[in-house]
């Protein structure tokens, strides 16, 4: 791939949920030309006719450039860059329909929870065409268009899959940094985005079973003790994987849930709104790893079940 600096133009972004807003007003707000996509009409309304809102650690008010309701849609539209903001659930088939119209040249990055997202666009449109990017924000929809961001704790990080492609990455991060939301490319995406899940899937199947949200999880004597045993098994895999998190994560990472708030994971919110949720990405990928490096993971295990029990009713 040329080593010439990558100037990306147009974006679109795959999913109108709290992430896919965030990133897609951002990007609008400095001019880029930006698609939403989403299959759902009701999410995509606001976004060109009131706008998008994001309220909370950031204000903003902003329209896109246009919408369309199927990822086959952009084939006609071709940007430079898409944002794949989805459920982890639904990247096969996000990334069959990408296969259909993807150019060499363009990007496509996996803005998402949990371990190994990024492999499932690669099956399908290789290492040379996905990134991998890890935010550090809370966000909910409060409504369609409407976006709670409780904190906002930059920077963000992205890495291209080939390291031939780091022109992509830099050329992505230089975009989401003018746009208000600062970036940089890295050469440790794995460790960060390991580092976010262990958290994540300490945290978020607790909160789905128990129904609790994350500071009355971390601040109940019983439930915590669920949520340490957790931590401690991914640790465990992670470190017998050789995922470097780093000698203090343990009491990083305790301190880091602790001061979370008041706040409902994304997990707990697919199960009250009855949508599938990503344990596979999230507590199954450390029952898979887990395996590969013969460590036993009974919570994992068990979590993944139950949420897995939730999400079949």
């Amino acid at each position: 791939m040329s080593r010439t600096k990558f100037d990306p133009r147009s974006f679109a972004v795959v999913g109108a949920g709290p992430v896919g807003c965030i990133v897609a007003a951002f990007l609008a707000s400095n001019g880029y030309d930006v698609t939403l996509c989403d299959i759902v009409p009701e999410l995509l309304a606001p976004a060109c006719g009131r706008g998008i809102i994001i309220e909370g650690a950031e204000s903003l008010t902003q329209t896109v450039s246009r919408t369309v309701t199927q990822v086959d849609e952009l084939a006609d539209i071709a940007p430079d860059v898409i944002f794949v903001t989805v459920k982890a659930n639904a990247l096969p088939l996000i990334a069959s329909a990408i296969q259909g119209f993807y150019q060499p040249g363009m990007a496509v990055v996996s803005w998402q929870n949990g371990i190994d997202t990024e492999l499932v666009l690669a099956e399908h449109l290789g290492k040379a065409a996905v990134l991998r990017a890890v935010v550090n924000w809370g966000c909910g929809l409060a409504a369609p268009g409407h976006v709670n961001m409780p904190f906002h704790h930059p920077p963000h990080y992205i890495q291209a899959l080939d390291p031939e492609s780091d022109t992509l990455a830099a050329g992505i991060a230089d975009a989401l940094s003018a746009s208000g939301l600062p970036t940089r490319s890295t050469d440790q995406i794995v460790s960060m985005v390991w580092r976010k899940t262990v958290m994540n899937a300490s945290m978020n199947p607790v909160c789905a079973v128990t129904g609790l949200t994350m500071s009355r999880a971390m601040g109940d004597p019983i439930v915590f003790q669920i949520v340490d045993a957790l931590l401690k098994e991914c640790i465990q895999v992670a470190r017998a994987n050789e995922i470097d998190l780093g000698w203090d994560y343990y009491p990083y990472a305790i301190e880091y849930m602790r001061t979370a708030g008041d706040h409902k994971p994304s997990m707990l919110m697919d199960i009250e709104n009855q949508r599938r949720t990503e344990i596979d990405f999230i507590n199954g990928k450390f029952v898979d790893y887990g395996q590969r490096a013969g460590i036993a993971t009974p919570y994992n295990h068990t979590l993944s079940a139950l949420v897995k029990g939730l999400e079949s009713r």
